[in-house]
């Protein structure tokens, strides 16, 4: 290993030790193992020298210098001027980077998707509802008109169903309406008896 450091470089035994990075595939692992444990103590104070927190764990007889943060490593090669396996585990950090970084757009966008479809059910619910028993005649007319666009847009969204107003309204208009429908709902089943399925 190569350094600036070098009293911490001369404490260190001159004999070699080995070493190994796990499938970075899978997971972000670099270690180093020593016989005895101050050997491993001089080697972690040498690696953090250059920044990479290096730690120490005891397996067995041996005691492992370890990195576990992919960053780190890098610069843990780079330091040892491997620089080709240094471009090697970039080329693989980036693609999980942006491999998880889909995955978490993707879980969102579905998750999105469930709470507008969970919540244009219960509005379907709240207007039938309303219609089955106070009749849209007796609503407020902004409030009648949301109620049969919603009926007959069950997979609009909200700003869809705005834009089909007369005039149009934004989206928060048109969830404002629909709040009051379900408040209107949720008080004739209150007043039926009738509890919330």
């Amino acid at each position: 290993m190569r350094g600036s450091d070098s009293g911490a470089a001369a404490l260190l035994p001159q004999s070699l030790y080995s070493g190994s990075i796990s499938n970075p595939e899978k997971s972000y692992h670099f270690e180093i193992v020593c016989s005895l444990r101050e050997h491993a103590d001089q080697l972690q104070t040498l690696i953090r020298s250059f920044g990479p927190d290096a730690k120490i764990v005891q397996r067995k007889s041996h005691y492992i210098v370890y990195i576990k943060e992919g960053a780190q490593i890098v610069d843990m090669l780079n330091i040892m001027g491997a620089h080709v396996s240094l471009m090697n585990l970039e080329n693989i950090r980036i693609v999980r980077e942006m491999r998880n970084s889909v995955n978490r757009k993707v879980n969102c966008e579905a998750a999105n998707i469930n709470k507008t479809v969970n919540a244009s059910v219960r509005q379907m619910e709240d207007i039938r509802c309303l219609r089955d028993t106070v009749g849209f005649e007796q609503l407020p007319p902004n409030l009648a008109q949301i109620a049969r666009l919603r009926l007959a847009n069950p997979d609009a969204s909200l700003a869809e169903l705005g834009e089909m107003l007369a005039p149009p309204i934004g989206k928060s208009g048109v969830n404002h309406r629909l709040r009051k429908l379900s408040h209107l709902a949720e008080q004739v089943r209150n007043k039926a008896g009738e509890p919330r399925v």
